[in-house]
């Protein structure tokens, strides 16, 4: 066996001489795995992923062809070679209009299950191209970073589509994590400004006492330590875009000199008198209600209405639950394409659970737990088990009263071991080292739905 190769193969047929003659053609070649029935085979690419089946139609607890949709359900992109006899040689066309990739005829010509198998291959890898050369086409579409089919996501797309063009300033608000930064970026990439460049500017990042220089620049000479001029950032971003996020950690002293430039559009360097025109066209974001400081005399009142001309309010994703499976889909894309790796797969258990939890990081949470998954789980299917308890990773400003987070755990441990066991009860209370009562007690006092 070639141990090095990355195409994995697993062998269902109830028939010994037939799993023993693919072995003898393909060991060489491919990682193998061996199944004698359909049920023995789901219970293996549960646990195990594969890149090819090679399933018999005849099996002693099931028909092959009805085991189609069970295994596509686990990772769609296995590739399934139906095994048939001359006889039944139709169910095997048949099979290919239901999922399958091709079929083999017993008895085999070793030439032609060589060619097959190689085919398949062949064309898992050719899709992996053609969805990594997509990936990068993609880059030059408005919104290839921001994923949503919610309808209030989409609200945001056409208000980015509306105000891109214009020249007024945009308020984007939101929590941590929402995406208010792509959404800057997108409003500058579909701008008259878009060749023109796009300058960040994190706020609550730079201390106060060196946010004036960080916008407007220096003279050398005018502080201690200023050995040579220095552009600002509006300097930089002139005929562009500069957007400042978390622009409520600005002092009233920077908000008033920020408020100079909006309105009259040009600034001068620390150390110097001369004007620099402001040819800039500015994004604005926040984490919290603007307004409300506004009331509480922390942010200005008069800066409040310049930036706020173009408002954008970006929904928390505990709202748009329905986007949490296409979020997860694009982030293991992404996560996949940069370690280099196939993309893996989230059992329907992991993703139900995903989406019933409430990401107080928001989309930047999410992202974060695929990065982790991605890392340290080796195999291609991710199940419940596999993913750490949510309620432990909250952060502590979201943080759960201790029974909610305890009730939390214990509804993905159960979940995870009833999908272990393939929803068997009894196996899954044996697993949990519980009586099969008591299991049923707590399924229906946590609510977890029957399989």
């Amino acid at each position: 066996m070639t141990r090095g190769h990355s195409s994995s193969i697993l062998i269902v047929d109830d028939e010994k001489y037939v799993r023993e003659s693919l072995r003898m053609a393909l060991e060489d070649h491919y990682v193998l795995h061996m199944a004698r029935n359909g049920a023995e085979a789901l219970a293996f690419f549960e646990s195990r992923s594969v890149d090819i089946i090679l399933l018999d139609i005849m099996l002693p607890d099931t028909d092959g062809r009805r085991l189609i949709p069970d295994f596509k359900a686990i990772d769609a992109g296995v590739e399934i070679i139906m095994v048939t006899a001359l006889q039944d040689l139709q169910s095997g066309i048949e099979a290919m209009k239901n999922g399958a990739q091709d079929y083999l005829v017993k008895p085999f010509d070793i030439d032609n299950v060589k060619a097959i198998v190689a085919r398949a291959v062949k064309k898992k890898t050719l899709q992996k191209e053609v969805f990594l050369l997509k990936h990068e086409i993609g880059h030059c579409r408005p919104f290839e970073t921001m994923v949503g089919q919610n309808p209030e996501i989409k609200k945001v797309f056409r208000m980015i589509a509306t105000i891109a063009p214009s020249e007024g300033t945009v308020l984007i608000q939101g929590e941590s994590g929402t995406g208010k930064e792509l959404v800057a970026r997108a409003i500058h990439n579909q701008s008259g400004r878009a060749q023109n460049p796009f300058v960040v500017i994190n706020c609550a990042a730079i201390p106060v006492t060196l946010m004036e220089s960080e916008l407007f620049g220096h003279r050398r000479g005018a502080f201690t330590g200023a050995s040579r001029d220095c552009p600002g950032k509006l300097e930089i971003a002139n005929t562009g875009t500069i957007f400042l996020d978390d622009i409520d950690s600005l002092s009233i002293k920077m908000q008033a000199k920020l408020l100079r430039v909006i309105q009259q559009k040009e600034f001068e360097r620390l150390g110097t008198h001369r004007l620099i025109r402001a040819d800039i066209r500015i994004i604005a974001s926040s984490n919290q209600d603007l307004l409300a400081l506004v009331a509480q005399n922390r942010f200005r009142q008069d800066l409040y209405y310049r930036l706020n001309v173009l408002p954008i309010v970006l929904p928390p994703l505990r709202e748009r639950r329905d986007d949490i499976p296409f979020l997860l889909k694009h982030f293991l894309q992404i996560y996949a394409k940069r370690n280099g790796t196939p993309t893996k797969q989230l059992t329907p258990a992991a993703i139900e659970h995903l989406a019933a939890y409430d990401w107080p990081g928001n989309v930047r949470e999410l992202e974060n737990l695929v990065e982790r998954i991605c890392t340290i789980n080796p195999e291609r299917t991710i199940r419940l088990g596999n993913l750490p308890p949510l309620a432990a990773i909250a952060s502590p400003k979201h943080q759960r009263p201790l029974r909610e987070a305890t009730q939390a755990f214990e509804k993905q441990y159960i979940e995870s071991a009833l999908e272990a066991a393939n929803g068997n009860k009894t196996e899954a209370a044996r697993r949990l080292g519980i009586h099969r009562n008591t299991l049923l007690s707590k399924t229906k006092e946590l609510g977890i739905k029957k399989s």
